[in-house]
């Protein structure tokens, strides 16, 4: 019995003890979502659920009498061993050992679909993410994003959402003008302007401009000609960059596009007749401090020319336009004024403020033998994301990335990503699942087969009665309300920890439990079932590496 299957049954007994009025539940009040859980302590029993609690209210009954009504009616669920009620409403779930078993038969038999849900079905999401101006090389935190924005995407998926993965391409604005100035100069062999960009990138990208166009320095705007061919070849180096670490996108949004087409201006002209703006001091304000930020923010200036945010607003409209329910914005530690600005954007276009969701990541640090690593040999200022996967790979890093909630600070230790032990964190989960293939092959050599000779299913649940296979069915059984979470929460790291977890748990089983037998032993049906349960330990570290975009190697 999977922990789904658990929450269905104790759903099924709340909706019974109302419709026989043992429960006495408001017309129209909803039932709480059940949600199954692992106990802390082991001897609490299999799995846990607080519903009581949640539900008390409700009915007008103390939570642990609640409680007892439910337990009254699961007790007599097939599969459930015993139910108790705990502290102040707690119900806690054993379950006897065939039905805990299920869940190995169940991981191999739906494979890469187990974990995955519908909840998100029908939902499109506009997920945006890295972002980074085309004025350099992605940089660290730039990476960090495209790790995390790319897993969460995945994970939205795993539940059934529409995701369009999209990069706003700033290429309007002083940092376009000062990228081309740089170049310029580079290129005429005069220092950087003092607010200009430096690093071998600069000298790359301006000799191939002048190989590719020999007279751009004679032409009438040579400083427009190298920004048009700069951008170009820079971001056609971020998007190869972005490939190469196993990120692409459906859109490359153009933010020049709003202007050339006149949506910008359109919108306004439209905003400022709608209510949502108000005129004040010569200017055109959005009530941005209803939504919590500090103050109102100018979208027309007093001179009539646009404020930044009005780009802003009309992006948002356009991808409101293209389907979107819900857009989610993943933006740098510097952008926490974003959040109310975007949903203040939001009402002003009468939508709620919720379909906007703004993710702010923090810093990454470098570190290696405990010195922070700074310089990059080809940005000159900043460490980039082909330095991270030069020096660690592109597993590590998006693992590392990844394994972190994005609201923390976080120090990447190059050594230890680097080392084979099992201290690295990815190195620990690519190699148990490693090491389940070597026990599958073993087997196989051994005459271990999930079924007979007539090909039949071979699948004892009952024998998996060692305390570790409890310990390892668990961990298995947890992996979809995990990835459930994880895709509320915004949170991928969830599914990392989780792996860690599911590794350690399978490593102490392996060296518990045999699946081949010892030199002359008779293969048994324990051996066979063992073997269900290794392959359900491969599926779902495969799985979840997967939803992370790591790869699950099959030999270390």
């Amino acid at each position: 019995m999977t922990p789904e299957q658990l929450s269905l049954a104790v759903s099924a007994c709340l909706q019974d003890a109302v419709a026989r009025g043992d429960l006495a539940l408001a017309d129209g009040a909803p039932l709480p979502e059940v949600r199954i859980e692992r106990p802390k302590n082991r001897e609490h029993g299999d799995w846990a659920t607080n519903v009581a609690m949640q539900l008390a209210k409700k009915v007008g009954r103390a939570p642990r009498d609640v409680a007892a009504v439910v337990r009254d009616r699961l007790q007599g669920t097939a599969g459930v061993a015993a139910v108790d009620v705990a502290g102040p409403g707690f119900l806690n779930i054993t379950l006897d050992a065939a039905a805990a078993g299920e869940i190995a038969r169940t991981v191999v038999e739906q494979g890469e679909a187990f974990g995955r849900a519908r909840s998100l079905a029908g939902t499109s999401v506009n997920l945006e993410f890295v972002s980074a101006n085309p004025t350099g090389p992605v940089h660290l935190g730039g990476t960090r994003w495209a790790a995390v924005g790319d897993s969460l995407a995945r994970v939205l998926e795993a539940q059934g959402a529409d995701v369009v993965r999209e990069y706003y391409f700033n290429d309007a604005g002083a940092q376009i003008d000062r990228f081309a100035r740089s170049l310029l100069a580079r290129a005429q062999g005069e220092p950087a302007p003092e607010d200009g960009y430096g690093g071998e990138y600069i000298t790359d990208i301006a000799a191939r401009i002048v190989a590719e166009n020999p007279g751009v320095l004679d032409s009438g705007d040579p400083q427009e000609a190298f920004r048009a061919a700069g951008v170009e070849l820079m971001f056609a180096e971020i998007k190869s960059s972005l490939h190469d670490f196993g990120v692409d996108f459906d859109v490359y949004f153009h933010e020049q596009s709003l202007f050339d087409q006149g949506a910008v201006e359109k919108l306004l002209e439209q905003l400022k007749t709608s209510g949502a703006l108000y005129f004040a001091d010569g200017a055109w304000w959005l009530r941005s401090s209803a939504y919590g930020d500090d103050k109102d923010r100018v979208v027309i200036k007093s001179d009539g020319q646009a404020a930044y945010i009005a780009g802003d607003i009309a992006y948002f409209k356009d991808k409101r336009d293209r389907g979107a329910d819900l857009c989610i914005y993943m933006l740098g530690a510097d952008h926490h004024g974003y959040v109310a600005r975007l949903k203040a954007a939001a009402a002003a276009l009468g939508d709620a403020p919720d379909r906007v969701e703004v993710l702010i990541g923090q810093m990454v640090n470098l570190v290696k033998d405990g010195v922070p690593v700074r310089m990059s040999k080809r940005a000159g200022n900043v460490v980039t994301m082909e330095d991270l996967v030069e020096a660690v790979g592109v597993d590590a890093a998006r693992y590392s990335l990844t394994r972190f909630s994005v609201d923390s600070n976080i120090d990447i230790d190059l050594g230890l990503l680097t080392r084979r032990s099992n201290e690295n964190p990815v190195f620990y989960v690519q190699y148990a699942h490693a090491r389940t293939c070597a026990v599958g092959r073993n087997a196989e050599a051994a005459g271990v087969a999930r079924t007979d000779e007539r090909g039949e299913a071979v699948f004892d649940a009952s024998l998996l009665d060692h305390p570790m296979e409890g310990e390892l069915l668990a961990a298995l059984g947890q992996y979809p309300s995990v990835l459930a979470q994880a895709a509320e929460f915004r949170e991928p790291h969830r599914v990392a920890r989780h792996l860690e977890v599911l590794a350690g748990t399978y490593h102490r089983w392996y060296d518990a439990c045999r699946v081949a037998p010892q030199g002359e032993d008779e293969v048994t049906d324990l051996h066979r079932t063992r073997l269900w349960l290794n392959d359900a330990a491969r599926q779902v570290l495969a799985n979840g590496l997967g939803v992370l975009g790591v790869s699950a190697p099959e030999r270390m």
